[in-house]
Parts: C-alpha cells; structure tokens; sequence
C-alpha cells in the first residue's frame, strides 16, 4: 500500500471504539516485562526440570534467535504487505502495519499489543509444541527474544541514527523500505533474508534522501 504524504503529527484511528481503540497501544517496555518472566522460567524448568544441558539450552535457544528472523521476513513481505481486492483484508492489513508507513512516527504501535500479542504466541507456542515436544522450553524463549530485538531494533532505527557505522546498512535498507520502495527491504532486525530472496537495496546506487528519512523520525521533544 503506497502513501501519498507520509503523516508527520498523530496517529491513525484503527477504531471507532475507544476501548478497542486503547488496545491497540502499548509501550516497548510492557511487552518486554510481560515476555521476560515467561522466557526465563521456560528456559529455567528446561535446564532444572527437564534435564536438559546448559549447552543444549543455549544452542537450541539460539536456533529459535535464527528461525525468528526467517519469520520476521516471511511475515513482514507476504502478510504485513499483502495485496489484495478484497475491502476486509486491506484493513486487516492497514492495521497490522500500514498504519505504521502511513504514521512512520507512531511511537506506540511498533509492537504488537498485549492482548493480540498474548494470543498470537500461545497459538505459535502451541504449533511449535506439537511439533518439537519439550525442545520448545527453549526454542520458543529464543523465538520471543528475536521478536522482542525486531521491534527494539524497529524502535531505534526510527528514534536514533545507527550506533555503529556497520549498522548503517540496516538503518538504510529499513528507510529506503519506507520512502522508496517497500518491496523490498523486509529485514528490520537483520538484511539475511533479504540478501538471500533478493529483496535487499543496492546501497551503493541509492541516494541518501536526508529529508525523507528525518520525516520517518521520531519527534525530539
């Protein structure tokens, strides 16, 4: 869904019901104090409990990290920019993220709320326990801390200039994402994926639009 003139004030009304309205906000530290305890304990009772290695935690731990990412790519090309006819599925989708290109400066919904988020990951949770059995105490903590960097990370490449002169490239894939062409451009917490599906910009050929970028910043207050 492209914008014509990226909104710089506000946010956008998902919702006629205030309440409704009210839960599709949160902050990044809620969503990080309600996963946390969760992740620890799971990781906890695979170790104590479960009798499974430190080492063992730790790789499969790490694997969930990886699969995360490969996720975020598939998730953010395929179904936050889906195409379609259909009225439903084009809100579905404004909600999901279009609102986010067309509010690049929303603070409050770049992660997903708490209630939706709740549900979502006990379904995902239950999906991966069918199919790994126990082995998910430890790689669904490392799925959630991946989610829980991607939207850190999409928080930060909004809010500041890249800490390290080699993160530039994801800050610039990201912006380009938004102002250029939003075909491509997927990874927001790592350029993998879009390295290995074709999707990632040619840095050396894009010109850095300073302008543009500044309109997909966060206020300074």
């Amino acid at each position: 869904m492209q914008f014509e003139k990226i909104n710089n004030k506000g946010q956008a009304q998902l919702f006629q019901n205030k309440y409704l309205e009210m839960l599709t906000k949160t902050h990044p530290l809620v969503i990080w104090g309600m996963y946390l305890p969760i992740m620890g304990y799971m990781l906890y009772y695979a170790n104590t409990s479960a009798g499974f290695s430190l080492s063992k935690v730790l790789l499969i731990f790490l694997a969930g990290m990886f699969f995360w990412t490969l996720f975020e790519y598939i998730a953010h090309r395929f179904i936050f920019h889906m195409v379609s006819e259909n009225p439903r599925m084009q809100k579905f989708a404004y909600i999901l993220h279009g609102n986010h290109h067309h509010y690049p400066r929303d603070k409050q919904r770049l992660f997903m709320p708490p209630v939706p988020s709740l549900i979502i990951s006990s379904a995902i949770f239950g999906l991966m326990y069918l199919i790994m059995g126990m082995h998910t105490l430890m790689f669904f903590p490392g799925f959630l801390f991946g989610y829980l960097m991607y939207g850190t990370m999409h928080y930060a490449i909004h809010a500041w200039n890249p800490p390290f002169r080699w993160m530039k490239p994801l800050w610039r894939n990201h912006h380009l994402h938004h102002y250029k062409n939003e075909h491509h451009g997927f990874g927001v917490s790592s350029t993998i994926w879009d390295h290995v599906f074709g999707t990632m910009f040619d840095l050396k050929k894009e010109k850095e639009d300073k302008e543009k970028v500044q309109e997909l910043m966060f206020e300074k207050k």
